[in-house]
């Protein structure tokens, strides 16, 4: 799994792991734009790092619907120097939208399936550059665009 540095065009090669509630404090509104200590004991909280380094890039909250085959991403954020225009690191919402599709590939196999409820303003951003469907209240992945993706963004895990 790799992130690529915008400024040198470096390819980063980064590791998902589970947040330690110790880890939850640095998880800041400031920097990861939600409040996620308030998620502990109900959702699954993941971060994105490069490897060997202790900065968190990123950080994504799944929950289980096992009766629908499904892994919803509860939250989603990149650290706040790593969206928009001068983000310093492109590919960390990728990689961890394909931390989530494996994960569901792994429980559900073929039936595999991902959503997320996004912010207005990012809706047509998931289906543009991730190919996500619309169902009016919320976007998911399944079939052959979360392939794509898992592809995409995990080749050599």
């Amino acid at each position: 799994m790799e992130i690529t540095e915008l400024i040198s065009n470096e390819k980063r090669n980064v590791v998902v792991s589970e947040v330690k509630d110790k880890e939850l404090v640095l998880l800041t509104k400031k920097r990861y734009s939600f409040i996620w200590k308030q998620l502990k004991g109900k959702v699954k909280t993941y971060k994105l790092q490069i490897e060997n380094e202790d900065d968190i890039l990123g950080v994504i909250a799944l929950e289980d619907f096992p009766n629908e085959s499904r892994v919803q991403i509860k939250l989603l954020a990149a650290s706040r120097e790593n969206i928009g225009r001068n983000k310093k690191y492109e590919g960390i919402i990728g990689c961890l939208i394909g931390f989530a599709g494996r994960q569901s590939v792994t429980k559900y196999g073929v039936y595999a399936c991902v959503s997320l409820v996004p912010k207005s303003e990012l809706r047509q951003h998931y289906i543009d550059k991730y190919g996500m469907k619309d169902t009016n209240w919320q976007l998911y992945l399944d079939g052959i665009n979360l392939n794509l993706v898992i592809t995409k963004y995990l080749p050599h895990d």
